[in-house]
C-alpha cells in the first residue's frame, strides 16, 4: 500500500513539473472535499478553486521543483505524505493528503510552506528531531 501512495505522490510532482493540467486534474478527488495552500497564498477550498490555481500556475510556467524524502503515514483509507520540496535555491516542506477513491489514491489536500533560513538544515536521519525557528516560538 505504501508503494501505491508514494506513486500517487510522485505522479503529483510529475504532473506539476511537466505542466500537465489533465494529469493534475486526474489526481485530485472528485467526491471528497479538497483544499490547497500554496506558499504565501490563502487557503483554496473546493475542487474548482484548487484546479483553477494549478492551471494558472502551470500556464505561467511551472518552476523546476524536486520533491525528496517522502514519508508516508496511513490510517485506513486516508494517507498523508510529508516531503521536502526544492525550487531553485529555496526549500519548502509539503504535506499531501490522499484518500482512497474509486480504488485509487486521490489528493484531497496539498499544503506547501517555505522553510525559514533560520530553520535547522535538512537532516537525513528522520529519528533526530529539529527545533523550529526561534521566530515561530516567540
Amino acid at each position: 500500500m505504501e508503494r501505491e501512495i508514494l506513486a500517487a505522490n510522485q505522479a503529483f510532482y510529475d504532473a506539476f513539473v511537466h505542466e500537465d493540467a489533465d494529469a493534475m486534474d486526474a489526481l485530485w478527488a472528485r467526491r471528497a472535499p479538497v483544499a490547497c495552500v500554496h506558499p504565501g497564498w490563502s487557503a483554496l477550498l473546493g475542487r474548482d478553486q484548487v484546479m483553477a490555481s494549478w492551471r494558472a500556475i502551470m500556464a505561467g510556467g511551472a518552476p523546476p521543483i524536486r520533491a525528496s524524502r517522502p514519508r508516508v503515514h496511513q490510517v485506513g483509507d486516508v494517507a498523508y505524505v510529508v516531503c521536502d520540496e526544492r525550487i531553485d535555491d529555496g526549500r519548502l516542506v509539503a504535506t499531501n493528503v490522499f484518500v482512497r477513491e474509486d480504488n485509487a489514491w486521490r489528493l484531497i489536500h496539498h499544503h506547501a510552506s517555505e522553510v525559514s533560513a533560520l530553520a535547522a538544515p535538512e537532516n537525513d536521519d528522520d529519528d533526530v528531531p529539529t527545533a523550529p525557528p526561534r521566530s515561530i516560538l516567540n
